[in-house]
């Protein structure tokens, strides 16, 4: 049966790139959103539909918006994906770059590649909702002299020119994508799955040392924190939510971490418990 799932973008996106690598080999039907939001408002109309949102950028960092929209849905991560980014310069076929005078792409996308845009000063830089859709505009518009930064897919599905790829300053630059769907699909998909990842969220009392009691608790158990990203909480002055990544190979010492560290924080929630995810090349 052929999944759907929903993400920000549109064909020749990351996010596209991601899902069919994420679900490599399965039959899959792209819903497109036009914000993260509409992702999981999607999901929530349809509990078939699986998502995939980005969550971080090994260069731009994390996605904070879509931390808090995971926990606030009360949907559940299944799996995670790690893209290799690389950017190229697309444009209508027959284009030079000496003839670019303006260059439209995601903000972040932009900021990447800062390098390769200082060797085209002539060119003007605007920012766009997506990297994908500032493709398919150039091309659906025939706009000669606009280029877009996107990946090589979009150039392809939009019948646009690479006149440059790889062009991002940074080549280890990787985003995360986690996977997510509704409670009851999720156990569905994770019945007598391995999993040796899990990603939790709780506030701590506003006293001294309650954070680093949390990960003495943690290193005792063997829990290897991968990840660990505070967020302030709305109406409560100088309180936090922390996020936070375990790795682990014994699911049940996990499970005995838990519980140590549950009687020292507030409103513990576990986000998903899932594989480690796998890397692009």
């Amino acid at each position: 049966m052929k999944k759907k799932v929903a993400i920000q973008g549109i064909a020749g996106s990351y996010h596209d790139i991601a899902a069919h690598n994420y679900f490599e080999g399965e039959e899959i039907e792209i819903i497109p959103c036009n914000t993260f939001r509409e992702v999981i408002t999607t999901i929530k109309k349809d509990p078939s539909i699986l998502g995939l949102m980005a969550i971080e950028n090994t260069i731009a960092g994390s996605l904070l918006q879509n931390h808090e929209l995971i926990r606030e849905s009360g949907l559940n991560i299944i799996g995670e994906y790690k893209l290799r980014i690389s950017h190229s310069l697309v444009a209508l076929p027959g284009t030079t770059i000496h003839e670019v005078t303006e260059i439209n792409s995601h903000p972040i996308a932009l900021m990447q590649c800062g390098d390769f845009l200082d060797t085209i000063p002539h060119a003007k830089i605007v920012e766009k909702e997506d990297t994908a859709l500032s493709a398919r505009w150039i091309a659906e518009n025939q706009l000669k002299g606009h280029a877009a930064i996107c990946g090589k897919l979009a150039a392809q599905i939009y019948g646009l020119e690479v006149l440059a790829e790889g062009i991002e300053t940074n080549k280890r630059n990787f985003t995360r994508f986690l996977a997510i769907a509704d409670r009851w699909t999720a156990d569905e998909i994770l019945r007598g799955v391995e999993r040796d990842k899990a990603s939790l969220v709780f506030a701590l009392p506003h006293t001294a040392g309650s954070l680093s009691k949390v990960l003495s608790v943690l290193s005792f158990y063997d829990m290897n924190l991968t990840k660990i990203q505070s967020l302030p909480i709305i109406g409560r002055e100088w309180e936090y939510l922390f996020y936070i990544d375990l790795t682990f190979d014994d699911f049940l010492r996990y499970k005995q971490a838990l519980e140590a560290i549950r009687p020292l924080t507030k409103d513990l929630k576990i986000l998903g418990e899932y594989t480690n995810g796998r890397q692009s090349v």
